[in-house]
C-alpha cells in the first residue's frame, strides 16, 4: 500500500522550484549594458517571479525517477516554462486574449509596450532552445536532439499553437466534446506532457518505456484544463490574479459548457486518479508525481 505524500512535500516541491527556476532565470537574463536592455527586463518581468512553475515541477519530478542530476532537470525546466511564458505574454496581447492582468500583475504589453512584448516572447522562445541545445544540459548530442524535438512538437502547429488557433477559432465553430478535448490536448496537454517526457528522456528512458509516464501526463494535461474551465467558471479573481468569466462573455464551448460544473468537476477528480493509477510501477520514488496529479484539480488559482 503506498503512503500518501504529505501536504508538506508538495507544498516545500513547488516552493523550491519557484526559488530555483527564478534563480535560473535570473542568471539567463542578465541585463546588457545597451539598448537591448529594455528588451531583457521585459523578458525577466515576464519570466521572474511570477507562476507556480508546474510544468518545471514535472521535468524534476520525472528526472528524479531516473537518478537525473536535479540542477541538469532544472535547467530543462527552466526551457519549457521560457515557453510557457512566452505563450502567455502573446496570449494577452490585444491581439489574442487582450488581458490586463496576469499573476496579479500588469500584463507585460501594459507595463512595457506591445512590440516590446513580441519581442520578450519571441526571445523567450528562442531561450528555451539555446537552453536544451547546451552542453550543460546534456552531454549527449542525441539527446539534446530529443529534448529540442520534443519542445519543437510540443509547442508548434502540431501543439500548443494549434491549439490556441483551434481556439480563436471557436467564436465560429459548435465544438463538440471529442473536438475540445483535442484542442485542449494541444493548447495545454502538449506542454504538459512535453515536461515529462523531457524528464524522461533525460533520464534516458527509451521511448517504448515511457509509456506508463505518456498516459499519466495525457490525463493529468486534460485535468488541468477542466480545472482551468471550473475556475474560469466559478473561480475567485482576486486568487486568479487575472480576469475570469472570459469563455462564458464569449459563448465558448468548454468542458463546463458540454458537461456542467458537477460533470466537469467528477471527470478532472477521475482523471486525476486515473493519472495515479499509471504510476503504480514506480512505488514511492513517484510520490511527488502522484501529488501533482491531485494538485492540479484541486487548486484554487
Amino acid at each position: 500500500m503506498l503512503s500518501e505524500v504529505p501536504d508538506t512535500v508538495l507544498a516545500d516541491g513547488l516552493k523550491q522550484i519557484q526559488r530555483e527556476v527564478d534563480s535560473a532565470f535570473d542568471a539567463f537574463l542578465p541585463v546588457p549594458a545597451d539598448s537591448r536592455a529594455r528588451l531583457v527586463e521585459a523578458m525577466r518581468y515576464g519570466a521572474i517571479g511570477g507562476g507556480k512553475r508546474v510544468r518545471p515541477l514535472l521535468v524534476v519530478a520525472t528526472a528524479e525517477l531516473f537518478g537525473v542530476d536535479r540542477d541538469v532537470a532544472v535547467r530543462a525546466g527552466c526551457a519549457l516554462e521560457a515557453i510557457h511564458v512566452y505563450s502567455l505574454i502573446h496570449d494577452d496581447l490585444p491581439c489574442m486574449d487582450d488581458d490586463d492582468l496576469r499573476h496579479g500583475k500588469l500584463t507585460l504589453h501594459k507595463k512595457f509596450d506591445e512590440a516590446t512584448a513580441v519581442l520578450a516572447g519571441d526571445s523567450l522562445h528562442d531561450l528555451a532552445f539555446e537552453i536544451l541545445s547546451d552542453v550543460e544540459t546534456s552531454g549527449d548530442p542525441f539527446t539534446r536532439a530529443e529534448l529540442i524535438l520534443t519542445l519543437a512538437k510540443a509547442s508548434g502547429m502540431n501543439g500548443m499553437a494549434g491549439g490556441q488557433m483551434m481556439d480563436m477559432m471557436a467564436d465560429d465553430a459548435d465544438y463538440d466534446l471529442h473536438a475540445i478535448t483535442r484542442l485542449q490536448q494541444l493548447k495545454t496537454g502538449a506542454l504538459l506532457a512535453a515536461s515529462v517526457e523531457v524528464g524522461a528522456i533525460l533520464g534516458k528512458v527509451a521511448p517504448e518505456g515511457r509509456a506508463h509516464l505518456r498516459a499519466y501526463a495525457r490525463d493529468i494535461g486534460l485535468a488541468f484544463q477542466i480545472a482551468d474551465d471550473l475556475l474560469d467558471h466559478d473561480g475567485d479573481e482576486a486568487k486568479a490574479g487575472k480576469a475570469l468569466r472570459k469563455d462564458d462573455e464569449q459563448g465558448k464551448q468548454t468542458f463546463v459548457t458540454l458537461m456542467g460544473p458537477e460533470g466537469a468537476r467528477e471527470q478532472a477528480k477521475a482523471l486525476s486518479e486515473q493519472a495515479v493509477g499509471h504510476l503504480a510501477s514506480y512505488g514511492e520514488d513517484a510520490a511527488l508525481l502522484r501529488a501533482l496529479a491531485r494538485y492540479i484539480v484541486e487548486r484554487d488559482r
